[in-house]
């Protein structure tokens, strides 16, 4: 198969430096307009790798991302919001990033083409055939990230990929890849912008729709989110007031002695 990397071809814009601002945007705004379509097409791929991850969550596995630069930024991003949303172990998604954390803020010179690294990062983990491994890379040639998914297939642990260029060294290496293509950046090979916008969706639809079909959702609210600011508070006590017909009194005193929404709806429902 002939391997075209879209996102590296030339914007289809050029003078960029003389454009005026307002032009600047709108054509921005634009280009970003076509990503939710671009993603939309991928659904029947992302589909079949959540349904893995799914599976592998129910009988106790793990879900890794793997990535560098601000593929693996969009990674770390996601697993760290799991906890604090669903209420889930900082153990169940885990964000692994070329050059480790350090790379989160700022860029480690050639930590992407590291082949050994990735495996290892994994192993830092113990990575078993229970879990399912998602390697993100907008390009789609990250030596760290292919590297590691050989490894995992080597193990016979489930590999995935989202990618935003077609048929793609990593797609080839991945059980279960996702493309979603994109095409040209606004600035050309930029792609932190459409690309990146891709595949932060595609993570979000990705986390969400396990966590929601793992049961960790009730109706269409955070029930097992964890109670960490003041906001999250509040946001607890108007689901109790809501869901249990009560005053704002004891929707609090009903969370403070449960600890999360769902203790608290299960045990007044149990009392009453």
């Amino acid at each position: 198969m002939n391997f075209i990397k879209t996102t590296e071809q030339d914007s289809k814009y050029n003078h960029l430096e003389k454009m005026p601002l307002n032009e600047l945007l709108i054509n921005i705004n634009t280009e970003d307009k076509t990503v939710p379509l671009a993603v939309e097409k991928a659904i029947p791929q992302i589909e079949t790798l959540t349904k893995q991850v799914i599976l592998k969550m129910q009988n106790g596995g793990r879900l890794f991302y793997l990535g560098a630069g601000t593929s693996g930024r969009l990674g770390v991003v996601d697993a760290s919001e799991c906890p604090p949303t669903f209420g889930v172990s900082d153990k169940l998604v885990v964000g692994i990033i070329a050059g480790g954390d350090i790379a989160i803020r700022n860029a480690v010179e050639f930590a992407e083409d590291a082949t050994n690294q990735g495996w290892l990062d994994l192993q830092n983990h113990q990575v078993s055939n229970k879990d399912v491994v998602i390697g993100i890379a907008a390009s789609g040639t990250t030596p760290y990230v292919i590297a590691a998914l050989e490894k995992c297939n080597e193990n016979k642990i489930f590999t995935g990929c989202i990618t935003c260029n077609k048929n793609s060294p990593l797609s080839e290496v991945s059980q279960f890849p996702i493309e979603v293509i994109v095409g040209p950046e606004f600035v050309t090979g930029s792609s932190r912008m459409k690309a990146g916008t891709a595949q932060k969706l595609v993570l979000n639809m990705l986390s969400t729709a396990t966590m929601i079909q793992l049961g960790k959702i009730k109706g269409n609210k955070m029930v097992d989110m964890q109670l960490s600011n003041t906001k999250l508070i509040e946001r607890g006590k108007k689901m109790l007031v809501k869901e249990l017909n009560i005053d704002i009194q004891d929707a609090s005193e009903l969370l403070i002695k449960f600890g999360n929404v769902r203790n608290a709806i299960k045990n007044y429902k149990n009392e009453h």
